[in-house]
């Protein structure tokens, strides 16, 4: 029997608010433990929450990106459970009437091209705090600096098929929440979280299979690879006849498995009910207009723009499109050298390649974007030629000088005399006579050989364009 995978995600992302979203200590990632609270985010007797204002328009902006129908009243609920990390026993959420539902995120991957993913809602809700696990006891400590932190949770609607949509869902995601500037997306430090249910069922059923839940997931291909696991391991267990049961599991990096956890909740298990210290959240339309007209530009309509507008191919424009910060620099480069093709190329190539040695974002790029602008005009002004500038480059990133300085100061401009080159062509077809006898009966692909040994003979410093005219002039004669 062949079967289909369904999968949905549900996605916590924490919002870059400078303060926690029912109390004033401070959201920052990284201070000693318990340093950022008070009586309110501890759970302590008589305290009330008061709802910051920034994690509603953070909410309503997200809602927007992701084309969602914002409710114009939603209401905090408190969804109860006991765990170490949770010092009132309940944590804030939204359950019936959530701030945002029925939206949708467009996905693309290279084997099963372009889809759209259904949003069932978003909801703003408070995260927990952390355990500490002691690896050497056993014991472990609570750090509450995190309790009371906002996070936005976004559920999808089960309409991913495979563990590479599910990490291009969630890329996109990530991607839509920095161009935003509402959550830094930091995988890491666990302001972007992802738990994944999936289940399978008989491929052209529509009805939908007992689903298991996967935790303990924290980079994209974690995702990918617990999803692959998991789908291979209830496929086996519905061919063999048995049934798959209903629980949440740990997804094990190192051991490249999951393994069960606890059985899986229903939503009666949390007994929700509306919180009676938090009045309903009345958002009026003048205000989503507000919230709507200062959204930026999204990656999908920049992706679209550097494709109408400058040319680019799907393929370079979605990848200068996915982070904002990339975009950015791509557009200062533009800014200084007008010539999209081949920044694109020097940004996508060069330029990510030594980020990636380095492992630095492009906002810590050491050779900034005007800098890199200069030193393609070099190349397009015959000043230097293509290999010469990535030498230069290279010299730019360990140095911080201009590639003007590093061209003078190595003596790197390139040979465009004539006269000159004519001489050194004539002196390496002297050298070669075989070969020039050779191309001369038609082994034409000799000329590379050419253009290679005169390269070679100046250091890489000649004009290829000026070579090859020369090359072919002298060899035909």
């Amino acid at each position: 029997m062949e079967f289909e995978s369904v999968i949905g995600l549900e996605v916590h992302a924490q919002l870059k608010t400078h303060t926690k979203i029912f109390c004033g200590c401070a959201t920052a990632f990284g201070a000693p433990p318990n340093t950022h609270v008070c009586p309110v985010c501890l759970g302590l007797p008589g305290v009330l929450p008061v709802l910051n204002r920034n994690v509603v328009a953070f909410s309503i902006r997200m809602a927007l990106a992701c084309e969602c129908q914002i409710n114009h009243e939603s209401r905090f609920a408190r969804k109860n459970y006991f765990y170490p990390d949770l010092p009132k026993g309940y944590q804030i959420s939204q359950y019936e009437r959530p701030i945002a539902e029925h939206g949708r995120l467009a996905i693309e991957t290279p084997e099963e091209g372009g889809a759209t993913i259904g949003i069932t809602r978003i909801h703003m809700e408070e995260d927990a705090g952390k355990l500490i696990h002691d690896p050497e006891r056993p014991l472990s400590r609570v750090d509450l600096n995190r309790t009371g932190v906002p996070l936005i949770e976004i559920v999808s609607e089960p309409d991913l098929r495979s563990p590479e949509q599910a990490g291009a869902y969630l890329r996109k995601l990530r991607s839509v929440v920095r161009y935003l500037e509402i959550c830094d997306g930091n995988l890491e430090e666990g302001s972007f979280r992802c738990d994944a249910n999936v289940s399978l069922r008989p491929r052209g059923s529509t009805t939908l299979g007992t689903r298991t839940e996967i935790k303990n997931l924290n980079s994209f291909r974690n995702v990918e690879r617990a999803l692959h696991y998991e789908i291979e391991r209830q496929r086996e267990c519905l061919l063999e006849g048995d049934a798959v049961v209903q629980e949440t599991r740990l997804w094990d990096p190192d051991k490249n498995r999951t393994f069960s956890m606890r059985g899986k909740e229903e939503a009666h298990d949390y007994r929700y009910f509306p919180d009676p210290d938090l009045l309903p959240v009345v958002i009026d339309e003048t205000w989503i207009e507000t919230i709507r007209a200062q959204l930026p530009e999204l990656p999908d309509a920049r992706k679209a723009r550097y494709m109408d507008r400058l040319g680019l191919t799907s393929e370079d424009a979605g990848r200068l499109a996915a982070a904002r910060e990339t975009g950015d620099y791509f557009e200062c480069c533009l800014a200084v050298f007008p010539q999209a093709k081949p920044v694109a190329n020097w940004v996508l190539g060069e330029l990510a390649a030594l980020l990636r040695a380095a492992g630095r974002p492009i906002e810590e790029s050491p050779v900034a974007p005007e800098a890199l602008a200069r030193l393609l005009q070099l190349v397009d002004e015959g000043t230097i030629s293509g290999k010469i500038a990535k030498r230069v480059f290279e010299t730019m990133a360990q140095t911080g000088e201009a590639a003007d300085k590093i061209v003078a100061a190595q003596g790197l401009v390139q040979m465009s005399d004539s006269d000159e080159l004519a001489r050194i062509v004539d002196e390496v077809l002297a050298a070669a006579p075989e070969e020039v006898a050779a191309y001369r009966n038609g082994r034409t692909k000799l000329m590379g050989f050419f253009v290679g040994q005169v390269m070679k003979a100046t250091r890489g410093q000649a004009n290829p364009q000026k070579v090859n005219a020369i090359l072919k002039g002298k060899l035909a004669e």
